[in-house]
């Protein structure tokens, strides 16, 4: 073999090491701006979700978690076909989609679904979802934590030593069908059990799985209990120029005749990843905040919880 010959090959090489180290390096990041505009919500709620139905969206829900927010959660055919990909990829069937209301303007902003596709282990990365927002919506930029994370980070993420990752999910109760757990799960919340309240449900098409949002707001009295409180939560963890609301809802997913949910210690830490373990807007200031989520969403599913005088 000439000089020439081991040139080519060497340069091949060296084309072929660097794409490959472009694309390990490449990371993403939980959230997309959308608009960041003057105005109010109330002036463009409408407008918002038209959009979205224009563009090939189905509205599952949508709520209010606190004054000067509102969620919007969206679904399409994509996102149902990857939530049918493995038996808990449910998760990625719900788009959520958040207006804030921050100094006169309102942020428009929704989840990653590339980043979500990567941290609930589906294969496709709902490029067509994708530039649906981006049609309907805008898009300015992503943001989230100061740096992004790689595919490989995401697929095997959790926060730190000790905490869980995507597959080790709160089993919260089972009942004899899945219609039978489903139908516990929506009695429950529509009697506001332990304030936890419905905001959508969608079922995934040739699974037995169904995905159901959860509103939680503390009730009043001495069993109130702030920390699985929606707003409490946010007002520690959300304190960006740039807020996270399409953090929410927190959901139950329903396998077969079984109900689980994501642990709060990844659920809330996939969106959060950089969220300080102690100081001011740490996760020392909810430690309590993964029991009385997973307490609130057992009870909900009709499990029992650790502590039933809750």
């Amino acid at each position: 073999m000439n000089i020439k010959s081991l040139t080519k090959i060497a340069l091949a090489m060296l084309v072929g090491l660097a794409a490959a180290t472009a694309q390990a390096a490449q990371t993403y990041l939980p959230f997309a701006l959308a608009s960041n505009e003057a105005g109010t919500i109330v002036a463009k709620l409408d407008s918002t979700k038209k959009s979205l139905t224009d563009n090939g969206f189905e509205i599952a829900g949508e709520y209010s978690p606190y004054a000067g927010a509102h969620v919007i959660v969206v679904t399409n055919a994509e996102l149902k076909k990857a939530a049918a990909s493995h038996n808990r990829s449910g998760y990625i069937a719900a788009q959520r989609i958040s207006l804030t209301e921050m100094a006169g303007k309102v942020q428009v902003s929704y989840t990653n679904p590339t980043y979500m596709s990567y941290a609930y282990r589906v294969n496709s990365k709902l490029a067509q979802t994708s530039a649906a927002l981006k049609k309907a919506l805008g898009h300015v930029q992503d943001f989230g934590p100061s740096e992004g994370l790689d595919a490989e980070d995401l697929n095997e993420y959790h926060y730190t030593f000790g905490m869980e990752y995507f597959d080790e999910p709160l089993e919260l109760a089972s009942k004899g069908s899945h219609d039978a757990m489903v139908a516990v799960i929506e009695k429950n919340l529509a009697a506001k059990k332990l304030g936890a309240t419905k905001v959508y449900k969608i079922d995934i098409p040739g699974t037995s799985q169904t995905l159901i949002g959860v509103a939680m707001k503390a009730s009043e009295g001495a069993k109130a209990n702030k920390y699985m409180d929606d707003s409490f939560i946010m007002g520690e963890i959300d304190f960006k120029p740039l807020r996270s609301t399409a953090h929410l809802p927190y959901e139950i997913l329903v396998k077969g005749k079984e109900a689980e949910a994501l642990h709060a210690r990844f659920r809330i830490a996939i969106n959060f990843p950089d969220l300080a373990m102690m100081g001011d807007n740490s996760f020392m200031n909810i430690m309590p905040t993964p029991d009385a989520i997973r307490d609130v969403l057992t009870k909900v599913a009709g499990g029992k919880s650790t502590d039933d005088d809750f």
